[in-house]
C-alpha cells in the first residue's frame, strides 16, 4: 500500500486478520508448534486460536525476520504462518533483508543452516508492506517536494523480483472528511462471508492437487483454471509488454483475476477480472 502518513494503511493492515477465514484444527496446531519453538508459549497455554499478526520494526535483521541464532529458531516470517506479516515503511528496510523474503513467499518455508545444524520452519503468511510516497511523507505526488528523482530512489529500494511476488499494488490516498464522519460501512463478517465463499469454490476446484487457494497454483494449474477469453488475452498481452513483466508477474495477475471472479460468484475470468487485477500492479507503472 502507497499513500500518505495518516491515510489508513496500517489500520487496514491490522483488519485483514479480521476477514481471514477462521483456523481449522490443523492450522491452529502448526500455528501452536511453531510458537512453542520460538518460547513464546506460556505453561498450560492451549491451541492459538487467532491468525498471528506480526508487525517487526524497519530496524529488524535477517535473522530476525527469517530465523537464525545459534540453534536455529523461528523470526518473524514464520511467526506469522498462516497468519499476517506487516512491513511498515517498507523501503527503510535493509535491502538485503527485504530479499530474504523472496524464498519463503516462494516456497512457503524457510530453512536456516548454522554450525549447530539446520532448521526448516513454515512461513505461509499474508505479507503487506505500506510506504509512502516519498521519504519525507508527503501529502500526494502532486504537492509532493521531492524531485522525481527522490521519489524514484526511495521506491526503488524495492526490487522487481521482490515486486513480482506481491500481488496487489495499492494506493491509500488520504480519506476526505466527508467519508470520515459518515460512519462505517461493512462489517468485518460480512466480508469475512464473502471471503470463505471464495475459498470454498478455490478448495473444490483444486481439490486433491495440493493447493487450497489461487496462490498456491502450478503454472499448469494456471493455464487449466485460468483461461481467459481473446479480448483479455490481447489486454493482457499489452499490459505485459508495457509494464516489463515477468512470466511470475503474467501468472500473478491471471490468479488475482481468478480471485476476483471468484468473490464475483463468476465461473469463468473476463476481461473485467484482467483489467482489474492489471490495475493491481501500480509500482511496475512507477519503476
Amino acid at each position: 500500500m502507497l499513500g500518505p502518513p495518516g491515510s489508513g494503511k496500517t489500520m487496514l493492515a491490522r483488519r485483514l486478520g479480521t476477514i481471514l477465514p477462521l483456523l481449522a484444527l490443523e492450522e491452529a496446531i502448526e500455528i501452536t508448534a511453531v510458537w512453542s519453538v520460538a518460547g513464546l508459549l506460556s505453561a498450560g497455554h492451549g491451541l492459538v486460536r487467532e491468525r498471528p499478526f506480526r508487525a517487526p520494526h524497519h530496524t529488524t535483521s535477517g535473522a530476525g525476520l527469517i530465523g537464525g541464532g545459534s540453534v536455529p529458531h523461528p523470526g518473524e516470517a514464520s511467526l506469522a504462518h498462516l497468519g499476517v506479516l506487516f512491513l511498515d515503511e517498507l523501503p527503510e528496510f535493509s535491502q538485503r533483508v527485504l530479499e530474504s523474503l523472496r524464498q519463503p513467499l516462494e516456497d512457503g518455508s524457510v530453512v536456516v543452516s548454522r554450525a549447530a545444524g539446520s532448521a526448516a520452519f513454515p512461513a505461509r503468511f499474508q505479507l503487506v508492506g505500506a510506504a509512502n510516497y516519498c521519504r519525507r511523507g508527503c501529502a500526494s505526488p502532486e504537492a509532493c517536494v521531492c524531485t522525481p528523482g527522490e521519489r524514484q530512489r526511495y521506491l526503488s529500494r524495492l526490487s522487481r523480483p521482490l515486486l513480482d511476488r506481491i500481488d496487489l499494488h495499492l494506493e491509500v490516498r488520504a480519506v476526505p472528511y466527508a467519508e470520515l464522519s459518515a460512519g462505517g460501512g461493512e462489517s468485518s463478517a460480512v466480508i469475512r462471508s464473502r471471503v470463505e465463499v471464495a475459498r470454498h469454490r478455490q478448495s473444490d476446484r483444486l481439490a486433491g492437487s495440493g493447493a487450497r487457494v489461487n496462490a498456491r497454483m502450478s503454472g499448469r494449474q494456471v493455464r487449466r483454471f485460468c483461461a481467459p477469453p481473446l479480448e483479455a488475452t490481447l489486454l493482457l498481452q499489452r499490459a505485459v509488454s508495457h509494464l516489463g513483466l515477468s512470466a511470475r508477474g503474467h501468472d500473478r495477475i491471471l490468479k488475482v483475476a481468478r480471485t476476483i471472479a471468484d468473490l464475483g460468484g463468476c465461473e469463468r475470468i473476463t476481461a473485467e477480472h484482467v483489467s482489474e487485477a492489471v490495475q493491481y500492479r501500480g509500482l511496475d507503472r512507477c519503476l
